[in-house]
């Protein structure tokens, strides 16, 4: 035998966070996007055709 469970309403989450935090997220946001594209960079030139060297890259 099933059991009906009753589909429920969705809830929403109010969430408070103060102006120092909210800068700090969005400082920590931007420096990370800054290291993705740096990453980005080292993999497009570790991959790229051009590369004559086969060691491995030391990334720093």
């Amino acid at each position: 035998m099933n059991t009906v469970l009753s589909a429920r309403p969705a809830q929403t989450l109010y969430v408070t966070i103060r102006r120092d935090e909210l800068r700090q997220l969005k400082d920590e946001h931007a420096q990370l996007l800054q290291q993705v594209e740096q990453l980005r960079q080292q993999l497009a030139l570790v991959q790229s055709p051009l590369s004559v060297s086969h060691n491995t890259p030391r990334i720093a």
